[in-house]
């Protein structure tokens, strides 16, 4: 990683930037870890998964984590973590004695802060009520569950391992073992989904009572199954009865929106995510991982690591498969594709607090937002209005360099 004096331009892709002004205050830092494997791959899933083998390299993969996250700690030297999130591929398929010595390795090199969150992805059909009672004895203290549906043949198109019953259980294996901080991740605009098969779906998830529920649309990725043997999916007059109605459903019972997908009681929004969505920074290890950091001098840094995991596993190999450092017509773009899918949006102050640039660094972007009626016109705060969430991606166009 190349360091660069504050006092010189800096230098991106061979084009001389403006000294970026010392960031005062450098913004939370949370951890990734990724865990690749699942028993099976879903046909509709683009993330970085794969099947697992009867046995699992546990051991291995720790060590490896830990030396990638080695790799990383000068960039990080003395702050501390916010927030823990095992994403995956299926991370309940580690054991309790595998997450418990990868945890303990990474406190031995970063301090946790004191209230600490620590979020561990699993799906119904890897639910043991000992194994999660050990994951919360580690000091994992909330947990992703991916139902999606709980309609047996929904269940079966989207190619899950669980049932609804496993579904409806897991959540309740869930709080015994105790965590009283838990998500449920639901999907609709099912293949061949009705308005009442989406409401009941939502209705079961929220009679399980979970203090945060992310609902999101199916949508056909590139390099997946589903992309290139589409299923029959709703059309969009029933994708937007279902959006309103859920969107009312959740309202009525206290889940409260905010951001595109995200919706929590009082109080019980996902840290983790929020520091995402705000610019925070988060160290990225294990195969495939993203990372963005912030230096003091200025620079953000995204990197993204080795995708298989037989080339993260190879030690000939390096955990790093590449950097960026961004410029400063990058960052309106970078910062607002994050802030704009919170509800209420940020503070102003945060744009530059967080990149080290003024508001003038999109002042004519901001203006053509507000003028097209997607960005509210509020000095104080970076929020897009009611029709701007609807139509995000356009509102982001407007901050392209």
């Amino acid at each position: 990683m190349t360091h660069e004096s504050s006092a010189s331009p800096l230098i991106f892709g061979g084009a001389a930037q403006s000294p970026r002004a010392a960031l005062p205050l450098l913004p939370p830092l949370a951890l990734y870890i990724h865990i690749p494997w699942c028993v099976r791959k879903c046909p509709y899933c683009d993330f970085n998964s794969h099947t697992a083998s009867p046995v699992l390299p546990e051991d291995e993969y720790v060590d490896a984590l830990l030396a990638d996250l080695d790799q990383d700690l000068h960039a990080v030297y003395g702050r501390e973590l916010s927030s823990i999130f095992f994403g995956g591929g299926t991370p309940s398929l580690f054991s309790a004695e595998a997450l418990g010595r990868l945890l303990k390795g990474v406190e031995q090199r970063i301090r946790f802060a004191s209230d600490i969150e620590i979020t561990l992805e699993a799906n119904p059909g890897t639910f043991e009520q000992e194994k999660f009672v050990a994951y919360r004895a580690l000091g994992i203290n909330r947990l992703s569950i991916g139902i999606q549906s709980f309609q047996e043949e929904k269940l079966k198109a989207l190619g899950r391992i669980h049932n609804g019953d496993e579904a409806v259980r897991a959540a309740g294996m869930a709080r015994e073992a105790g965590f009283d901080n838990f998500n449920l991740d639901l999907m609709h605009g099912l293949p061949d989904q009705s308005l009442d098969d989406a409401l009941s779906d939502l209705r079961q998830a929220i009679a399980l009572k979970p203090t945060h529920l992310s609902w999101y649309q199916l949508t056909l990725e590139p390099n997946t199954v589903f992309w290139n043997q589409p299923p029959t999916l709703p059309e969009d007059d029933m994708l937007w009865d279902i959006q309103e109605a859920g969107q009312a459903l959740l309202a009525e019972h206290g889940y409260v929106q905010y951001e595109v997908s995200a919706y929590a009681q009082p109080g019980r929004p996902a840290r983790h995510n929020l520091n995402y969505w705000s610019f925070g920074d988060f160290i990225g290890i294990g195969a495939g991982a993203h990372g963005k950091l912030s230096h003091p001098d200025g620079r953000i840094v995204r990197t993204w690591k080795t995708r298989l995991p037989k080339d993260y596993l190879n030690p000939a190999k390096s955990f790093k498969a590449g950097e960026k450092a961004l410029t400063n017509d990058e960052m309106p773009f970078e910062f607002l594709m994050n802030a704009l899918r919170l509800t209420e949006g940020v503070e102003s102050r945060l744009y530059p607090e967080r990149t080290g640039l003024s508001l003038e660094s999109f002042a004519e972007g901001r203006l053509e937002a507000e003028q097209s009626g997607l960005l509210q016109v509020e000095p104080s705060r970076l929020a897009a209005t009611e029709r701007g969430q609807l139509f995000l991606n356009d509102l982001l166009q407007t901050f392209l360099s």
